[in-house]
């Protein structure tokens, strides 16, 4: 029998076929038909109140990412992500609203585009000066300096000084047909759902590509033990403030795609129960996983909406539910927390390997 049909493991013999993403035929087939489904049957069959989900699912993986990366592959310990999302998405909204860009930049939609590489660069110029921290502090530490760039960013810099940018008071509107890329209008929840899902496997494959080169193997040399990684030569300081500008980068995006799906913005859309949030997503999706952000965001995003769901029927019986909502929807989380960490502590990343192990394997599985 050929060793390509063995369900005792996959062998190769040349180190770039080992890295491959896609390995055997058979995940092949598993991506694109995962490729068929996000491209072809979410976005035609599924209603305007799916795509809502959806491109709530894709904000927060957005968000995670960046979180992940810190916590999960850098081991730098963050509870104020929320305002690298905020600079980004304050950052692309005064370009777009405020800047005089030429007239053939608009005509031709360029204004957008280039608004999220700035607030990109924003954002992770932001998440390396609270990241400077980082060299000197750690643990306990390193999250009240993290959290120190929520208070400072968005409760100071955002909601004293950048709000008041002409005369808007707190919220600067988003008029209609102003997010735009090129010939195509951002106007609906179909077209945000595509420029959301671009960016969403963008990211991913940089972080994935990250994590998998020199850089990543020296953030997770600094995750396990920094005092050795020192040791080995490598240059602690510089990886950990890497790690942060490519986390605030990302956040940037994140922030700078979301206002495609607002109204107007203002700082309420940023708090810092938004960073912790962030951090809950990634420990019930799994610590250390890409796929863990992807599980983390579509397990809290669902598992909300569904609470939501079951207390509006309730409200006709005890109103005082629907007022409450938002405690309610805070002690679930925190609940959802706890269950995770005593039941399953790494997540649902592991559970998804532990089932592909198990099919994978079969009928030799353990």
């Amino acid at each position: 029998m050929s060793t390509t049909f063995l369900p005792c493991g996959i062998y190769h013999q040349e180190y770039a076929k080992e890295h491959a993403w896609w390995q055997t035929p058979f995940i092949k087939g598993k991506m694109i038909l995962l490729l068929i489904i996000l491209f072809f049957i979410i976005p035609f069959f599924a209603d305007s109140y799916g795509l809502s989900l959806c491109n709530q699912i894709s904000y927060t993986i957005l968000g995670a990412i960046g979180v992940q990366l810190l916590i999960g592959f850098c081991g730098q310990i963050t509870l104020g992500h929320a305002a690298f999302l905020a600079v980004g998405a304050y950052t692309s909204a005064l370009l777009i609203l405020e800047f005089p860009w030429p007239a053939f930049m608009l005509d031709w939609g360029l204004a957008y585009p280039v608004s999220i590489i700035v607030a990109a660069l924003m954002a992770g110029i932001w998440s390396v000066a609270f990241g400077l921290s980082s060299a000197r502090v750690k643990g306990f530490y390193l999250i009240l300096t993290t959290m120190a760039a929520q208070f400072i960013i968005v409760d100071f810099i955002i909601t004293q000084y950048v709000s008041q940018i002409g005369g808007r008071g707190q919220a600067f509107s988003i008029p209609p047909e102003t997010i735009k890329i090129g010939p195509i209008i951002i106007d609906s929840d179909l077209k945000v759902y595509f420029m959301m899902l671009f960016f969403v496997i963008i990211c991913t494959a940089v972080l994935a590509n990250l994590v998998r080169s020199k850089v990543g193997r020296a953030w997770i040399a600094i995750r396990d033990n920094d005092i050795s990684a020192d040791v080995m030569g490598i240059n602690v300081i510089k990886y950990k403030l890497i790690a942060f500008f490519v986390a605030g980068c990302i956040g940037g995006i994140a922030g700078s795609c979301w206002i495609s799906n607002l109204a107007a913005i203002s700082p309420e859309h940023f708090p810092w129960s938004w960073s912790l949030w962030l951090v809950g997503v990634i420990l019930i999706g799994g610590v250390g996983s890409i796929h863990g952000t992807i599980f983390g965001s579509i397990f809290m995003v669902l598992v909300m909406e569904g609470l939501q769901l079951l207390v509006i029927p309730l409200a006709d019986i005890y109103p005082k539910l629907l007022m409450d909502f938002l405690f309610i929807k805070e002690a679930a989380f925190g609940l959802a927390i706890c269950i995770f960490m005593i039941f399953q502590p790494y997540g649902l990343s592991y559970r998804w390997q532990q089932l592909k192990n198990y099919f994978n394997l079969w009928p030799f599985s353990y």
